[in-house]
């Protein structure tokens, strides 16, 4: 199958026809540069006006001579006149382009031009006789040319391999998908916006560690040649937030990239956008608060509701987030009282009644932990507080007054997914030294997600921590969210991906 004569787009193509339809491009490329228009050459075009502010101003701007650069995405007619549409960074505009307007050789050479070449154009605005607002174009200049043809305009780029590995072609061919990364941009915008009216304070923490902790997680594994030190890509923001803490940094975020040796699937990349605050004299009840508003303000924000579509359901943000603690959560979604298991023996037999396999290093929190993965995740689709976990999974968190064997942290689930992870930050320098240490125990009897000792951490909280709220979020899955987008992948520009053979 050929190049489209009419609009210079291809469907799909063996790969000789693409080899074929490479050397014609790069044909007319050389005629051009023979000619002494070589469209590489090209180093400055100044614009005046984008696509969108001619269509949002036309009655102010009709007849007003207007520059525009951007990529040709069609071409129609192909006598003395014809009709291209231009796509730059804000949306799409038609132009028209006559031989008279522009001269007889910048025509010729015009008609040549294919779809995905890059121009600059000068012109008129103007509204066609069916209406369409136009650019009159008085002079066109190619500005790069495309030596590789687009994918065929009405079937777009649907090969979700392909769209992840050439994302550059993908926003090219799929407005939407460019519309997700404009509203990716300003989540995170008024994140910072809505974090920064709460007097914290932005900060930059290492992203190699010598130590990888603040999180149950798998590091990546490097070596620092000049120490001769081997180092982790850091897979949580959370320890070096607490330092802050200790130093008199009262509000501390931090939003950036944290790294986990961990598999690939709709709701994980190996790295990732975090958001980490931490505020001192504050615990999880301050957390939800501020979690709960910061949501709810991004959203209302960037989307101007919170009835938020999200495949089937509308998620409702604009009620209050439940709150359970998760006890509560298993004995409402699976009809199991956890309140009634007196021991492990107990936790043990539940599990097996329950076809949930244990190993030596689990404990009684691990079965409770287990039993509410397996049966109230997925029914936690409207936001949902879960308190009260059990303290053999939440190493950094502080005990519960009213019950030693459970801690003072919360997860947020929406969709039957976990968005948000906070505590009442654990201070008590002796009680941490006690929780790494049995993480190492966990660590020598197979648990490749057990923490590290922190030594330096724990002579921070030596000098004193003042009672602490903290909070993590994965900033990809509220992205997710507030653009519906079924998969992480559909949220990242550059997702992690296997390299073709």
């Amino acid at each position: 199958m050929n190049e489209n004569p009419e609009n210079g787009t291809v469907q799909e193509q063996p790969q000789e026809d693409m080899r074929e339809l490479f050397r014609i491009r790069r044909d007319k490329l050389a005629a051009l540069q023979q000619m002494g228009r070589d469209p590489f050459a090209e180093v400055r075009f100044e614009r005046t006006s984008s696509s969108r502010e001619i269509l949002d101003n036309f009655e102010a701007m009709e007849g007003k001579t207007v520059a525009l650069a951007g990529r040709l995405m069609s071409k129609r007619g192909m006598g003395k006149a014809s009709f291209c549409d231009l796509r730059d960074h804000r949306g799409n505009i038609q132009l028209y382009v006559r031989q008279d307007a522009i001269g007889d050789e910048d025509y010729e050479l015009f008609k040549k031009f294919d779809i995905g070449d890059i121009v600059g154009v000068e012109g008129y605005v103007f509204r066609t006789n069916r209406g369409e607002i136009s650019v009159h174009v008085t002079k066109i200049t190619m500005l790069a040319k495309s030596l590789l043809p687009l994918p065929e305009k009405w079937h777009g780029l649907r090969d979700t391999d392909t769209r992840y590995r050439q994302r550059y072609l993908d926003l090219i061919v799929n407005p939407d998908v460019r519309e997700t990364f404009v509203k990716r941009s300003r989540i995170v915008s008024e994140i910072r916006r809505f974090l920064d009216g709460r007097d914290y304070l932005e900060v930059e923490t290492p992203v190699l560690q010598t130590v990888a902790g603040g999180a149950a997680a798998r590091p990546f594994n490097t070596h620092h040649n000049a120490l001769s030190l081997p180092m982790h890509l850091r897979i949580s923001l959370e320890l070096y937030l607490k330092r802050l803490i200790v130093g008199g940094l009262d509000r501390v975020y931090e939003v950036g990239r944290v790294f986990r040796n961990e598999g690939v699937d709709t709701r994980h990349n190996p790295e990732f956008t975090l958001l980490e605050l931490y505020e001192a004299y504050t615990d999880i009840n301050g957390m939800m608060e501020l979690t709960e508003s910061m949501i709810k303000t991004v959203a209302q924000n960037v989307l101007g509701t919170l009835q938020v579509p999200y495949g089937e359901q509308i998620i409702d943000l604009e009620r209050p987030f439940e709150r359970l603690t998760m006890t509560e959560a298993l004995k409402k979604y699976a009809n199991i009282d956890f309140d009634k298991v007196q021991s492990f023996e107990d936790a043990k037999a539940l599990a097996k009644e329950h076809g949930i396999k244990l190993e030596a290093r689990h404990g009684k929190g691990d079965v409770l932990s287990m039993l509410f993965e397996q049966y109230c995740e997925d029914k936690l689709v409207q936001p949902a507080f879960i308190i009260s976990h059990p303290i053999e999974i939440s190493p950094l968190a502080k005990k519960d007054p009213a019950n030693p064997e459970l801690t003072q942290r919360f997860e947020l689930f929406i969709t039957g997914r976990e968005f948000a992870n906070a505590f009442s930050e654990l201070n008590d320098p002796i009680d941490q030294r006690e929780r790494f240490e049995n993480q190492l125990r966990l660590k020598a009897m197979g648990d490749e997600e057990a923490s590290e000792m922190d030594e330096d951490f724990l002579t921070a909280l030596e000098y004193g921590m003042p009672p602490t709220g903290g909070m993590g979020m994965g900033v990809d899955r509220l992205v997710m969210l507030l653009t519906n987008s079924p998969s992480i992948r559909d949220v990242l520009l550059f997702p992690t991906m296997k390299p073709l053979d």
